[in-house]
């Protein structure tokens, strides 16, 4: 009898940067409303909806995407753990949104986690996004045929402090 290899499927994904700038002001860009609009695309007309935020656990951060002009939903996420200038975990979605979020099971859907540490000088930000444990590989290569990672790593870029 000969084992058959196994392959472990990877659930989550890492994106990093480095910033010029003290990580109280990376973690204001991403949860003040007004430095909040590095994250929309560029490319797109200005969506006449106000970015939300409610920082506080539980509460929801929202911000409307426009993609092209047949794609535009809104995103964001529940926040699920707070460290000032340290950490930020969030359920990634809106209910009314994409991807989509269940208020029952915050878990079902990907958590992401922003992580800046004083480095050099500046801020090493590091976003991880985790897709549920309990999905199959191709329910995870299906999110990940939808662009996630190189769209988290698009908007990342987009940050300029």
């Amino acid at each position: 009898m000969t084992d058959m290899p196994t392959t472990e499927v990877v659930h989550e994904f890492a994106v990093s940067r480095w910033f010029d700038a003290p990580p109280s002001a990376v973690f204001r860009a991403w949860t003040d409303p007004a430095e909040l609009e590095w994250y929309l695309n560029p490319e797109q007309p200005r969506p006449p909806q106000p970015i939300e935020v409610d920082l506080r656990v539980g509460g929801a951060w929202r911000v409307p995407m426009v993609i092209d002009a047949e794609t535009d939903y809104i995103t964001g996420g529940i926040y699920l753990e707070i460290v000032t200038d340290e950490r930020l975990v969030f359920a990634w979605g809106a209910v009314d949104g994409w991807p989509k979020l269940d208020l029952a099971d915050l878990e079902a859907g990907p958590i992401a986690t922003l992580d800046l540490l004083e480095r050099d000088g500046g801020t090493e930000a590091t976003l991880t996004v985790r897709l549920p444990e309990h999905l199959s590989a191709p329910e995870v290569q299906r999110w990940l045929n939808l662009g996630i990672r190189q769209g988290w790593t698009q908007t990342f870029e987009r940050l300029q402090l």
